[in-house]
């Protein structure tokens, strides 16, 4: 991406001139150049740049830190920091904006094309990364069917509106909560509880059967009747997949799946659903 539109942030006349004049050399769009934490933030608005490169040190009430920050939160734009300061304390102010790079002066202009180069190609795949979950998140939020997801330890990190509805839980009630204390199965007869097949399908890695009689239990009491089978699939590193799922009701639990967490589980209403589960619950 040579040819991106970068915004310098300098307040030194001599030094924003030189560093636009190697951005150009380096083939990207002849950069603009403000002075001040204000009008960086103004100028970004305005040119929506690629990229900014950002002192941290400016004159004015606000400096390139407080600068980047509100940068990055409004216009989803990567700073890099162009400083001569590299001292413990500044360091750690900048670490908290996650910059995409650090550039302490001088430096050549090998370091400053891959640092750009590095910069905008993470901020690249963070933004693929970023509508791919989005668009996950509004699958399962726009489907028919109930889906919850959990970390790797089992804690709640996501619910759909049809989850919330069938189990009787919002999800800003049983965020971080573990799995186990918001699903609850008994057996029918004995009233005990059942054996968790969560733990039963990310220990063993097999296909797994719920035991004959099985009550699933919502929030309000209500009891459904379920049973069926728990069938993993794993990659080359171990890592569960998905099976594939037509029943009424099902309990979904898959790992390394969701973004970012360690296993999903759903429990789906009534319909025939193309979506491949490691865990299926049924209706009886």
């Amino acid at each position: 991406m040579s040819d991106a539109k970068i915004l310098i942030v300098e307040d030194e006349g001599i030094e924003a001139l030189d560093l636009q004049h190697r951005l150009t050399g380096l083939g990207y769009t002849a950069p603009d150049i403000v002075s001040t934490g204000e009008e960086a933030i103004k100028k970004a608005e305005e040119t929506n740049p690629d990229l900014v490169l950002m002192d941290i040190m400016l004159y004015g009430e606000m400096d390139g830190v407080a600068a980047a920050k509100k940068i990055q939160a409004r216009f989803d734009i990567p700073v890099v920091y162009v400083t001569a300061y590299a001292d413990e304390k500044t360091l750690q102010r900048a670490k908290i904006t996650a910059p995409y790079g650090y550039l302490v002066k001088p430096f050549r202009e090998r370091e400053l094309y891959i640092t750009i180069d590095m910069a905008l190609y993470k901020h690249k795949m963070e933004r693929k990364l970023k509508e791919s979950e989005k668009w996950f998140s509004t699958t399962l939020r726009s489907i028919g069917d109930a889906v919850i997801a959990t970390d790797k330890n089992g804690l709640i990190t996501f619910m759909n509106p049809v989850a919330e509805q069938l189990m009787g839980w919002q999800l800003e009630e049983v965020l971080n909560k573990k799995l186990t204390e918001v699903l609850k199965i008994i057996n029918m007869y004995s009233r005990k509880p059942a054996e968790n097949p969560v733990t039963r399908v990310l220990l063993e890695g097999f296909t797994v059967g719920l035991a004959n009689h099985t009550l699933l239990i919502t929030r309000h009491g209500k009891e459904i009747p379920i049973d069926d089978s728990a069938a993993p699939i794993k990659d080359d590193k171990d890592n569960i997949s998905l099976t594939y799922m037509t029943n009424s009701v099902s309990l979904l639990i898959q790992a390394n799946s969701f973004p970012k967490s360690g296993m999903i589980m759903g429990i789906f209403c009534p319909s025939v659903s193309p979506l491949r589960i490691p865990f299926l619950l049924k209706r009886r």
